[in-house]
């Protein structure tokens, strides 16, 4: 039976000249190659201009180095910004934060999306990263397979079969310990096959943000568990209850479900308010009798728990909820009411149908 891994490898693979060639870099740059392959497969189907490619895997490139570098000496090692701010830009450049690298991929993508060529083809902010979180999760498995072969960021002293010993790491015990380089990129791989079959499947109805929301969740979720198995990167987080990585992963995991709850509502919660106005056939321009109840009603035993209504995102409305919060449904059936009959040449239901089949209200 195995009681640990015996891990001795080498993290330069060849020299040229003096310079060192890394298994890091080169899974860093596999992680950039493939993904390049990914997203051409993406365009190509859902035909996208194949010229936009180059200057995405540069903002990408860009974004990712410049953030994750400057996100290190920011989280990690502020006091180098002042006692030697060279080191930040020179080789051989160790020291790189994986949230320093996602805030600059936001900021680039967002700009790359408020380009004329982006604009022109339906690539918006929430579109294109939805799709580079799919890319985003295998470079990170790469990436982390590569702090892996650099035999850094690994975990605490454990007795675990799988364990690893890490030999050519000298600034801490060469005792069996997690190999949470490992856990962390197969999480980061099973993520990438999740979100390419959600692509897959459910891209045509699936609300903006929800892929992101996903990666976001799912990433920093995990990312907040394993820091729990790791040695601290740095000194000052001996006496924390959670270190910076944890610390940081909060604010990420929030955004996630927000985006994920603000979509949920999106998708979902316009269907029953479509089923209720089809079946009794409201409509802006037609004459017949209200279908809904009249605010007075409202207080009376039974409406308020026999429809869940809810409705989002249209100009006249205001959020409808069944059960206790009678304020919002009173509000919202105030807005039905007043509302300018004659400010639409359709059927409010048609527009209800318009936002179910698109599996979001537009507004």
């Amino acid at each position: 039976m195995i009681q640990h891994i015996i891990w001795d490898v080498n993290p330069e693979i060849f020299h040229i000249g003096s310079w060192p060639v890394r298994w890091y870099g080169l899974l860093f740059a596999m992680g950039f190659l493939i993904g390049v392959q990914v997203m051409t497969y993406i365009f190509k189907t859902e035909k996208k201009p194949q010229a936009d490619l180059d200057p995405l895997l540069m903002t990408m490139v860009m974004s990712t180095v410049l953030g994750a570098r400057l996100g290190h000496f920011l989280f990690y090692e502020p006091r180098m910004f002042i006692q030697n701010p060279l080191r930040i830009i020179t080789p051989p450049f160790d020291g790189l934060a994986s949230h320093g690298g996602i805030i600059a991929i936001v900021i680039g993508l967002l700009l790359y999306s408020r380009r004329l060529s982006s604009k022109a083809t339906g690539q918006t902010f929430l579109w294109i990263i939805d799709r580079m979180c799919i890319v985003a999760a295998l470079s990170r498995a790469f990436i982390r397979f590569g702090n892996l072969m650099n035999s850094e960021i690994f975990g605490k002293p454990t007795d675990v079969p799988w364990a690893f010993v890490f030999l050519q790491n000298h600034e801490f015990s060469q005792v069996p310990r997690h190999p949470t380089q490992l856990y962390e990129s197969l999480s980061c791989l099973v993520l990438f096959f999740v979100l390419f079959w959600y692509w897959k499947m459910f891209r045509k109805q699936s609300a903006p943000g929800t892929m992101v929301g996903i990666s976001l969740v799912w990433v920093f979720s995990l990312r907040f568990v394993w820091e729990f198995f790791k040695e601290n990167q740095v000194s000052f987080e001996a006496d924390m209850a959670f270190n910076m990585g944890q610390i940081l992963s909060v604010p990420a995991i929030a955004l996630g479900l927000l985006l994920l709850m603000r979509n949920f509502v999106r998708s979902s919660s316009i269907i029953p308010v479509a089923l209720v106005l089809q079946s009794t056939g409201m409509c802006y321009n037609c004459n017949q009798t209200r279908s809904v109840p009249h605010s007075d009603d409202l207080g009376k035993v039974g409406w308020a728990t026999s429809y869940t209504v809810l409705i989002t995102g249209h100009p006249y409305f205001t959020t409808i909820r069944s059960g206790n919060n009678l304020l919002n449904t009173k509000n919202a059936i105030l807005a039905l009411q007043n509302a300018d009959r004659t400010d639409h040449g359709h059927c409010f239901y048609d527009e209800l149908a318009r936002s179910v089949k698109n599996g979001y209200c537009h507004g």
